[in-house]
């Protein structure tokens, strides 16, 4: 029996068809952060030459206090909807009103707080941008509900459509903009075209609208129980970012600043690519396994090992190549921001472990365990910060990785213990591929460094530089892989023929469509 809300049933689903529906889309977010990252790599090489890091800087400075408040309206009650099992209709009307109040709260606060903007950076234009930028909060706000029901319902063309979509729209306006003369209110109104966009296609897609039924306090109160501590997790990371770009624009300067916020976008690509791909196919499945122990365990697992495969060797090659990378890519007045990628390499692989981790301990509704997670990212990111900052970009790098490291390590052993899982099985599903990683890349660092010297050649030639260096990592790391883990390989690739039996079965007896796409 299935609920008559978009969304998931009220039972779980069988094994084949819930492991059918996490692969769909996982393949379609795969795709679709594909398409998103490759426009916003050109979107960024545009910029990096059409903007200086100065007025990249401003825009961050202008931006901090948005970027801080972004997820405060959703208050954790998004996921808390997705977790939902019951009067889904009411919970979401609870949420769609709630939501909207704290974001027009959080847009006349960032408002009223923008000429403090303007006076810790110094700068008249960044208190300007701070003020412009608030009323995104309130557009961001609106796309909470939708957005949850299409994540209820493992949704392929909310992967599909809307990511790249927002990505398009963005950098089409921005880099349009930019081309005119605009400057770093390019940056502002490509901003405000991406929120739109992204509103626009959620309620397009999702297929539900508020009104139907009256929202309870109760109800809030209750999923506000459950989504506390995730809120208090954005908030921790808030609270970094924000640290962070206060001590790179007051105690360097802006165009310090513009390299760091740079830099921290290339180190996030692959960790962006886990969030859509990974994240956003496990919570909902694990939270529809979690009155099955014996699955949820299988399932955490299999997730925890082949994001690890995926993730040690981004996070090696960003440590190995991330100079060369970002000066061959952005330019020679952009290598600082090479430096900071190598410095966050370990972000990588920390964020892997507390994705898949988080996800499990979120979808068996211990969500109270990751108030630990919380503190131990406030002191030691607050602390670290402040003890390496005088080593500049570089030291506020290691303080983003280590952080990011300790953390990963302390929700992987948290959701370990909850689920009952082996600490070999964890090491079994995480060393490997760790070790086969820092092999391959060493190989590829001594390879750039001794003979190619990619970042000192013509653009393209250090692309193919660049290129030969991937090649050869890729061959030692798959190598080495092989030897080490050769369980893991065959696991890997029996999915992957599995997948594709998958696709066969599907195009002769397509599954029934979701309600909400």
């Amino acid at each position: 029996m299935t609920s008559t809300t978009p969304g998931r049933p009220t039972e779980p689903a069988s094994g084949t068809r819930l492991t059918g529906r996490i692969r769909r889309v996982a393949a379609a977010s795969a795709v679709a952060q594909g398409l998103g990252e490759g426009i916003t790599l050109v979107q960024t090489v545009v910029l990096a030459r059409l903007l200086t890091p100065a007025e990249v800087g401003i825009f961050a400075a202008g931006t901090v206090i948005t970027t801080f408040l972004q997820e405060f309206p959703e208050g954790g009650l998004r996921a808390a909807l997705v977790n939902r099992r019951h009067d889904v209709e009411r919970a979401a009307e609870t949420v769609f009103w709630a939501t909207l109040g704290a974001g027009l709260v959080m847009s006349l606060g960032a408002l009223v707080a923008a000429p403090v903007i303007g006076w810790i950076f110094d700068s008249s234009t960044a208190g300007m941008i701070a003020a412009v930028s608030a009323g995104g909060l309130l557009v961001y706000s609106l796309a909470n509900v939708p957005e949850a029901f299409l994540q209820r319902a493992f949704s392929v063309k909310r992967r599909l459509i809307v990511g790249p979509a927002v990505s398009a729209s963005f950098a089409v306006v921005s880099v349009t903009l930019a081309a005119l003369g605009f400057g770093v209110w390019s940056l502002v109104i490509g901003t405000y075209a991406s929120y739109l966009t992204l509103t626009v296609l959620v309620w397009c897609l999702a297929g539900w609208r508020p009104g139907q039924v009256r929202g309870s306090v109760a109800l809030w109160r209750e999923m506000a129980r459950y989504g506390f501590p995730l809120v208090a997790g954005s908030v921790v990371a808030k609270v970094r970012q924000l640290a962070e770009s206060v001590v790179v624009g007051r105690a360097l300067d802006t165009a310090a600043l513009g390299q760091y916020r740079y830099g921290l976008r290339i180190s996030r690509v692959p960790v962006n690519a886990m969030v859509e791909v990974v994240s956003y196919a496990l919570f909902p499945a694990f939270s529809r396994l979690a009155d099955d122990r014996v699955r949820l365990v299988g399932a955490y697992r299999r997730a925890l090992s082949a994001v690890t495969v995926v993730a040690a060797p981004l996070a090696v090659l960003l440590l190995a190549l991330g100079e060369p990378l970002v000066v061959v890519v952005l330019g020679e007045p952009w290598r600082a921001a090479g430096w900071f990628v190598m410095a966050t390499a370990g972000l990588v692989i920390g964020k892997a472990f507390s994705i898949v981790s988080e996800e499990a301990i979120k979808g068996f509704g211990r969500t109270a365990l990751i108030h630990r997670l919380n503190a131990v990212e406030l002191v030691l990111g607050i602390g670290l910060l402040a003890l390496v900052f005088p080593l500049g970009l570089v030291g506020v790098g290691v303080a983003v990785s280590v952080t990011a490291l300790v953390v990963g390590v302390q929700a992987t052993a948290a959701a370990r213990r909850e689920l009952e899982v082996r600490t070999s099985d964890v090491l079994r599903a995480t060393v490997p591929a760790l070790a086969a990683a820092l092999v391959a890349g060493t190989g590829t660092w001594l390879l750039e460094t001794t003979v190619l010297h990619s970042d000192s050649r013509a653009v393209w030639l250090g692309v193919v530089f660049l290129a030969v260096d991937g090649l050869v990592f890729l061959a030692l790391y798959v190598g080495l892989l092989a030897v080490v883990d050769r369980r893991g390989v065959n696991d890997l690739v029996t999915a992957l023929r599995r997948r594709r039996g998958d696709r066969t079965a599907a195009r002769v007896a397509p599954d029934q469509p979701d309600p909400a796409g």
